[in-house]
C-alpha cells in the first residue's frame, strides 16, 4: 500500500513538472518570440535612484497613455512632484511598495504585469543595475511571455543597488525556482497606490526631503 502510494505521488509530481515545464517552454519560445514584435505596453522603473523615476517621467511624455509601475521607488511625495513637474497624468503611476530587493522587484511586479495584460514592457533601472536586473527580469517576467525592452537611466553619483557576484548568483538561481513556481502562485501586494491619491497636504506638514531636492 505504501509503495503505490509512493508511486503515485512520484507520477503525480513528474505530471505536475512536466505540465510546467511545458508551460515555460510556450512562454520562453512562442509567446516570447511573438511579444517581442509588439509594441511597449507599460513601464516598469526599478527603485534605487530618483533619476530613474525623472528619466521615465520625461520618457513617459512619449507613451501618453502607458500605464507606469513604481516598484519600491522615491517617497510618495517626491515621485508626486516628479511626475507632476513633467505633466503626466498622476493616475498612470502605480506605486508597489512591497519588494525589498531586486528580486523582489519583479515577485510582486510580475502579477501586475499579468493583471494589466502585458505583452512588452519597457524595463528602467541603471548600468550599475547589471546585468543582475536583466537577468532576473527576462527568467521572472519572461517565464510568462513578457519581453523585456531595456533602457538605462543616466545617472549622477551611485545607485542604492549594487552588484556582486554571489548575490546575483542567489538571485538567478531563486529566479529560475520562481519561473516554475509562479506558474501556479501569484503573490500580491498590499501596498500598491496610485500617484494620484497621494496627499501632499500632510506629507507637507509631515516633511520630507527628497534625493536631487534642487530639482523641485
Amino acid at each position: 500500500m505504501v509503495q503505490i502510494y509512493s508511486r503515485s505521488l512520484k507520477l503525480v509530481i513528474l505530471l505536475i513538472v512536466g505540465i510546467l515545464s511545458l508551460s515555460l517552454l510556450f512562454n520562453f519560445t512562442v509567446k516570447l518570440s511573438s511579444n517581442a514584435a509588439m509594441p511597449v505596453d507599460a513601464f516598469l522603473v526599478l527603485g534605487g535612484s530618483i533619476n530613474r523615476e525623472i528619466y521615465a517621467a520625461k520618457l513617459a511624455k512619449q507613451y501618453p497613455k502607458l500605464p507606469i509601475l513604481i516598484s519600491q521607488g522615491s517617497e510618495a511625495p517626491c515621485l508626486f512632484k516628479v511626475f507632476q513637474k513633467e505633466q503626466i497624468n498622476l493616475e498612470r503611476v502605480i506605486l508597489e511598495k512591497c519588494a525589498e530587493s531586486t528580486f523582489g522587484n519583479f515577485f510582486f511586479s510580475l502579477p501586475i504585469l499579468t493583471n494589466w495584460k502585458v505583452h512588452k514592457v519597457k524595463l528602467i533601472t541603471s548600468k550599475t543595475h547589471l546585468p543582475r536586473a536583466k537577468w532576473l527580469a527576462n527568467i521572472i517576467l519572461g517565464s510568462h511571455g513578457i519581453w523585456i525592452d531595456l533602457d538605462l537611466a543616466p545617472e549622477k553619483g551611485i545607485p542604492g543597488n549594487q552588484e556582486f557576484a554571489l548575490k546575483t548568483i542567489i538571485d538567478v538561481i531563486r529566479s529560475l525556482g520562481w519561473s516554475y513556481l509562479s506558474q501556479l502562485f501569484h503573490p500580491t501586494c498590499d501596498r500598491v497606490d496610485q500617484l494620484s491619491e497621494v496627499d501632499l497636504s500632510f506629507w507637507q506638514k509631515k516633511g520630507f526631503v527628497c534625493e536631487r531636492q534642487t530639482l523641485f
